[in-house]
């Protein structure tokens, strides 16, 4: 199971949001590409980067600070996620040096996008699925939907995406620990790689998450920025 640190944009920093709350962010770092250098120096073998701004817009705001880190960080690939909503974007980022890029919005907006994305652009598409008690929430979290995420998953079967990155907003920055049942289950429901977001705070939760058997990777911000997990002894383990 591959470990994503996570790097959450706002304003130029790296900041965590508790629940996907704008008013709710604490800035860790000004300098986002000496963050993910520290991140690849402890070993990590993808980061986990999110425009927050340009999740909101509905278009890249942090491109400044993507591309300081891709800079910094030339041997190790990212995915990015937020404000990437037409082909143009997919194709800007991708030319840019992002490994992969997360849909997540027009994945429910225009989800025939995704698969010309995925089509066009083999393996470097996820779809990320953002839930409120399994319901997918768009626009940033802002706007609460009736899909079900296990429904929108199971709709790109045979779209070719690269992952799912799925998020318990409930559990997004709350430190509680991840919603392993939900997680596994939709990993259970489709054959595309599950990759947990929301709520990894301890090495026992990575642990949890990998005895699975399902998921593929797992997303920490918040707990690797408190020190409640090493990454370096994450890494370790999830080897061992």
């Amino acid at each position: 199971m591959i470990l994503y640190p996570a790097i959450d944009l706002k304003d130029g920093q790296a900041v965590r949001l508790l629940r996907g709350d704008m008013a709710m962010a604490t800035v860790f770092s000004d300098a986002p590409a000496d963050q993910a250098a520290r991140f690849v120096a402890a070993g990590c073998q993808w980061l986990h980067l999110v425009d927050l701004n340009g999740a909101f817009a509905g278009a890249p705001v942090n491109g400044a600070a993507v591309a300081a880190i891709l800079t910094a960080c030339p041997g190790v690939p990212a995915q990015l996620g937020g404000g990437i909503r037409d082909m143009a974007t997919i194709e800007g980022w991708l030319a840019r040096g992002v490994a992969r890029v997360i849909l997540g919005t027009v994945a429910v907006e225009n989800p025939g996008l995704v698969r010309d994305a995925a089509r066009a652009f083999p393996g470097q598409v996820a779809v990320g699925i953002d839930a409120r008690a399994g319901r997918v929430a768009t626009k940033g979290w802002a706007e609460t939907t009736d899909v079900q995420a296990t429904d929108l998953a199971r709709s790109f079967e045979d779209a070719g995406v690269a992952a799912i990155i799925y998020t318990d907003i409930d559990r997004d920055g709350a430190m509680g620990g991840p919603n392993i049942a939900e997680t596994s289950a939709l990993a259970r429901a489709v054959t595309i790689p599950v990759i947990a977001s929301g709520g990894v705070s301890r090495l026992s939760d990575l642990i949890a998450l990998r005895d699975t058997g399902v998921i593929a990777g797992a997303i920490s911000g918040r707990a690797l920025y408190d020190g409640a997990l090493d990454l370096a002894t994450a890494l370790a383990a999830l080897r061992d």
